[in-house]
């Protein structure tokens, strides 16, 4: 192996499993996926220039829509921005295509390296988008769609969420999950259980034909975050073939008292449980959220913590279960030494100073996921 980490690391085959760079950047108006931009000025984290300074190879791009009604209304609204989400992203790749390309299958990753080209997967972070339509799933899955989030912050249609201050509702999957989750497994789509209570991920290891991760979480030993997971679930969706995806979110990383940058998110999302998601309303309660995030800013963490995560995972779950999903563009890598994508080669800087070698850092970037993706393209 290379003492030379920076070369080991465009060596290997490297993903991320979660992004939120199509809502957050690609649909704002004029804003250029092909030129670098500085995550100081537009907030940004992820562009080609930087991918291509950071190695990355492929990432999953997430369609994400905020959450508020739960009505037919509602659902309609936002099953349309979510296909209009899909589409732009699509659109950019095409006009990008000597650098990047749609990725659909697990072989698809390596050899669009091997053509030079980054590899963008698609997937749905919160089925909230899909409504109570199970017909959705395969209007997505033609969209490119590979991978679909159950949940994100508060409950939903398909299962209950890990943070939603109402608590449980179905008390894990519901009947219309049950029924997603089999069209998921039917067409080929990585169900992911990020955010999802855990309940609904003991229902999701039960009633999935094939293995599941958590794209952007994290171990629940290294931070008493809900949206992590104990060692005992880690250990279960270890036996199930599945991966977990280590979240840079700062809140997920460190232990925070009370967890108040969280509830106070979850004040904002109530306020609107009840309104239909217009673009107005969807404003609104992003200009509310900056405000919350104000009032309860980000513990301070470090690469280290992240790096501790990782390993706690490798102890508990195993080398060929744990990933990289660093939640950019949604909050995650607000940290010295991982601002942006650009950044990503300290992860196996810091991981060779610590001693890993080669077929564990193939396996931690991108061996596992693309075994999992496999094992759901062949269920």
């Amino acid at each position: 192996m290379t003492a030379d980490p920076r070369t080991l690391h465009e060596r290997l085959f490297t993903i991320d499993t979660h992004s939120d760079t199509p809502t957050a950047s690609l649909m704002r108006e004029g804003w250029d996926f092909a030129a670098r931009h500085d995550h100081a000025l537009d907030r940004s984290q992820i562009d080609l220039p930087r991918l291509r300074e950071g190695g990355m190879d492929a990432m999953v791009f997430a369609v994400y829509v905020g959450q508020m009604a739960r009505t037919p209304e509602a659902w309609r609204v936002v099953h349309e921005r979510a296909v209009r989400c899909f589409e732009r992203t699509r659109a950019v790749l095409a006009a990008n295509a000597r650098e990047c390309a749609l990725a659909l299958t697990a072989e698809d990753g390596p050899r669009l390296k091997a053509e030079g080209k980054r590899a963008i997967y698609l997937s749905i972070e919160n089925a909230y988008s899909i409504g109570h339509d199970a017909a959705h799933v395969a209007k997505f899955h033609a969209l490119g769609v590979r991978m679909l989030g159950l949940t994100h912050m508060a409950n939903n249609e398909l299962a209950d969420s890990s943070t939603d201050p109402r608590g449980a509702e179905w008390g894990g999957l519901s009947p219309f999950g049950r029924e997603v989750v089999a069209e998921c497994n039917r067409l080929g789509i990585l169900l992911d259980a990020s955010h999802a209570s855990d309940a609904a991920l003991r229902d999701l290891l039960e009633v999935s034909r094939a293995p599941v991760v958590l794209s952007h979480s994290g171990p629940r030993a290294c931070a008493d975050h809900p949206r992590n997971i104990g060692d005992d679930l880690l250990r279960e969706l270890a036996r199930k073939g599945g991966v977990l995806h280590i979240n840079a979110l700062p809140i997920s990383l460190v232990d925070a008292p009370g967890n108040l940058r969280t509830q106070g998110c979850a004040e904002v999302l109530m306020r609107y449980t009840d309104t239909v998601p217009t673009p107005e309303a969807l404003a609104a309660e992003d200009r509310d959220y900056d405000v919350a995030c104000a009032a309860w800013p980000n513990p301070r963490v470090t690469l280290a913590d992240f790096i501790r995560h990782i390993e706690h995972t490798v102890a508990v779950a195993g080398i060929d279960h744990v990933g990289i999903g660093c939640d950019l563009d949604g909050g995650g890598g607000a940290l010295d030494g991982l601002r942006d994508v650009a950044e990503f080669p300290n992860i196996t800087a810091a991981l060779v100073a610590r001693g890993w070698r080669e077929p564990e850092l193939v396996k931690l970037w991108g061996g596992n996921t693309l075994r999992v993706m496999r094992a759901v393209q062949e269920a």
